[in-house]
């Protein structure tokens, strides 16, 4: 019988174990990543298990619990342990983030099951190459934004390092005064998970770029392998002083990355219809679907 007590808080010294677990079972899916998972932890509370090379997750927001099947081997045992752990829990989607290949397999195996898009959770995959020279008439106004920030503005690019982790933080800070922060939960919860991972900058072994203007840093972007065909930014922040920044830092971070990835994952838009258009504006490759399962399923 499976338990929530059987799910193990993530720290640190599981970053290894993640490590070699995706090195066999690659994710596409930014949420399931470790420094997503760490640097998200104070609002997640996330905790996992492995159960016969499978990896599950199990979250805790607010008083809300669900559970995730992330990747490994497939078995109904796995599912039905899974499943009577989550009816015990007040959730209408008590297992989330399943990804296309499991609900394959799911539907295969349990044919009366119901899956229903996240629709907020899906994350934006990009050619690379495509954010990095902004080809064709579909970008042109992006390239006007940008051409118009470079011909206003000089600046200079640098990588994070032990060197600059003191400006990033402070500019981070100023970021968050600008946006104000602390009347928005969700940016509240987002200015500590990116000073979290910045903290840890070198122990996750991330990296990333900063934007100087005027010898200030005005911008970052940080990033990481995900596959061996594809990268992820975490974060993207810019001044809002500088129009176009964004459009800046962007393409900046596919130059970089265009010369190892195919793809780049942006993450999701979190339902936030700004942040829904602007993905968009760049036009995704593809997206990478999760669906919700819900709790009528798991009581039958």
């Amino acid at each position: 019988m499976l338990s929530i007590d059987d799910f193990k808080p993530i720290t640190l010294d599981d970053k290894i174990i993640f490590q070699k677990h995706y090195e066999k079972y690659p994710t596409e899916h930014s949420d399931n990543l470790f420094t997503t998972l760490f640097s998200w932890i104070n609002y997640g509370n996330y905790r996992y298990i492995i159960i016969d090379d499978s990896l599950l997750l199990m979250s805790q927001i607010k008083d809300k619990i669900q559970f995730r099947y992330i990747s490994g081997k497939y078995s109904k045992e796995i599912f039905h342990k899974l499943f009577e752990v989550a009816k015990k829990y007040e959730s209408k989607y008590p297992i989330t983030h399943i990804d296309t290949k499991t609900k394959f397999w799911l539907s295969e195996f349990f044919p009366k099951i119901q899956f229903f898009p996240f629709r907020d959770a899906f994350d934006y995959v990009y050619l690379s190459s495509d954010l990095a020279n902004l080809p064709g008439t579909k970008y042109s106004k992006i390239r006007n934004r940008l051409n118009k920030f470079k011909k206003n503005f000089s600046y200079t690019i640098e990588k994070i390092s032990e060197f600059n982790l003191d400006e990033v933080r402070e500019f981070l800070r100023r970021w968050c005064l600008w946006k104000d922060c602390e009347s928005d939960p969700l940016l509240e919860n987002e200015k500590k998970a990116i000073l979290r991972s910045i903290d840890y900058y070198l122990e996750l072994e991330l990296s990333g770029i900063v934007m100087r203007i005027n010898d200030k840093i005005e911008s970052l972007s940080v990033y990481e392998k995900m596959t061996s065909e594809m990268a992820v930014v975490h974060y993207e922040k810019g001044s809002p002083d500088y129009d176009g920044i964004y459009k800046a830092i962007n393409q900046e971070t596919a130059k970089i990355l265009e010369k190892n990835f195919r793809y780049i994952n942006r993450e999701s838009d979190m339902n936030i219809p700004g942040l829904r258009k602007a993905k968009m504006s760049y036009h995704p490759h593809h997206m990478v679907e999760v669906f919700n399962l819900s709790k009528e399923f798991i009581l039958i």
